[in-house]
């Protein structure tokens, strides 16, 4: 048996306080002034623990309220009441919800799974991720001693080309060259946001973290410093067109690298791997409507790695602005499939992977695995407030927070995750995420349930006709 994958959680209190969904209004006038009032007997002793920020100028008792209503319920007189809180009603967009930012709040800062104690209440599907039923038929009967016991589940994926066959002389000995591989135990890895404020901490983070997690943090050429070269085992520098330098350093010292797709790449990597032979290359390319085209052409001609990138609402660019990212991976893994290429290279996506649960559909629509960008800011405490991108101060002060404290929250934040990709596993009775890949007959997808059952139901039958109705 493998070792056991192990993410080292701890927790990790934020340097701010968090934003409540509820505040509580609290009035003095009228109070009947009871031997014991109704504030004493917080389950979460929020009354007692509220203190006074002076950073944020805020009562942080909306961030130890759990909305249990109890003190409202109990007050005699009804003085204490909860209504929402407006700073929370600012978070966050229609994608990027108020919800999803919280969570991830919570996530980094205990490496829990979120629990909501009460079921869930919003609607069974949406746009997205969210029109993905997946198959959780074997939670009825789980294993014998669950999913961290002795069963175990495997998350580990191979970054790296595959050969399609393999052949051997008379004396049984390898007559085909042998691609480089590399494992990562986590299908996530860590791309640096394209917004947010003082990236060289941001960038330093990410790697301390790629480190513990064992996997790579994609961080631009010119972002690498000093301080990041003794981290460049887990690192994966992205070289923008036209930049690469063969007599580059840092190319002796890092595993992976990751070019930007343009005319003349099978060039450049014939040349890079003349001279670093066993150095992956993963290769860039915008989710356009030439991305499945563009995928299938750069695997014919031996691209080890492909890195399908959406944007920060998982939607494709240019004329592929309204495919959602799951069906861009759709696309491209049946292209592949059907050109007998799919098993030989490694299918990455990232944009708009905001969630665990993203990270499992993701794969299941035909990726290896994600990379992570957003949840990164996120986990630091960022609000996705957008002052960065309007040159104001930065809230929580990114710059401020020390690696260790930011990286351990990162992983902290991945710590979750993979607790959930293992429960999804399990609960589909599946032993290893390689072979979730492109799995769609454990899933359901809304629109070709809508499309192909309901829409039916629902057809006139053929030769009916529609009678008008009288208005008299």
């Amino acid at each position: 048996m493998p070792k056991k994958y192990h993410i080292p959680v701890r927790q990790v209190p934020p340097r701010f306080k968090a934003v409540g969904k509820g505040t509580v209004l609290d009035w003095g006038e009228g109070c009947l002034r009871c031997t014991r009032c109704v504030k004493e007997t917080c389950p979460y002793e929020a009354f007692r623990n509220r203190t006074f920020d002076d950073r944020s100028l805020t009562d942080t008792i909306d961030s130890l309220c759990k909305n249990c209503f109890r003190c409202v319920q109990g007050c005699p007189r009804e003085l204490i009441t909860k209504a929402m809180n407006p700073e929370y009603n600012l978070l966050g967009d229609s994608y990027w919800t108020k919800e999803i930012i919280t969570t991830t709040w919570y996530q980094a800062e205990t490496g829990r799974i979120p629990v909501s104690g009460a079921g869930y209440g919003g609607p069974f599907k949406g746009p997205g991720f969210d029109s993905i039923w997946t198959d959780m038929s074997e939670i009825v009967r789980p294993t014998r001693d669950g999913i961290h016991g002795r069963e175990y589940i495997s998350t580990t994926v191979d970054l790296g080309r595959k050969p399609l066959f393999l052949a051997f002389n008379a004396a049984g000995e390898l007559t085909m060259p042998v691609f480089p591989l590399v494992e990562i135990p986590l299908p996530v890895l860590l791309t640096e946001p394209d917004i947010g404020v003082n990236k060289s901490k941001v960038r330093l983070i990410m790697a301390q973290a790629a480190q513990i997690l064992e996997t790579f943090a994609i961080i631009p050429r010119e972002g690498l410093t000093s301080a990041l070269l003794p981290l460049a085992q887990h690192l994966m520098p992205q070289y923008s067109p036209g930049s690469l330098n063969l007599d580059d350093p840092v190319l002796g010292s890092v595993r992976i690298i990751e070019l930007w797709d343009h005319a003349n790449i099978t060039a450049d990597i014939d040349r890079l791997k003349g001279r670093w032979p066993n150095l992956l290359v993963s290769i860039a390319l915008p989710a356009t409507g030439q991305a499945t085209e563009r995928c299938e052409a750069l695997a014919g001609a031996g691209a080890e790695i492909l890195h399908l990138k959406a944007d920060n609402h998982a939607q494709g660019f240019a004329e592929a602005r309204d495919k959602h990212l799951k069906d861009l991976i759709r696309e491209v893994h049946l292209r592949l499939v059907k050109a007998v290429l799919r098993d030989a290279v490694t299918l990455v996506a990232s944009g708009g992977i905001a969630m665990a649960e993203h990270v499992a559909k993701a794969i299941l629509c035909g990726v290896d695995c994600v990379a992570v960008d957003l949840p990164i800011l996120l986990a630091l405490e960022c609000r996705l407030c957008s002052h960065c991108q309007e040159g104001d101060d930065c809230p929580v002060d990114l710059g401020g927070i020390h690696e260790r404290r930011g990286s351990q929250r990162l992983v902290n934040l991945m710590g979750a995750w993979n607790n959930q990709l293992l429960e999804v596993l399990g609960a589909m009775g599946l032993r290893e995420v390689r072979r979730l890949r492109g799995e769609v007959g454990r899933a359901m997808f809304a629109e070709d349930l809508e499309r192909e059952i309901f829409a039916p139901l629902f057809k006139a039958p053929p030769g009916s006709e529609t009678l008008e109705r009288d208005p008299n």
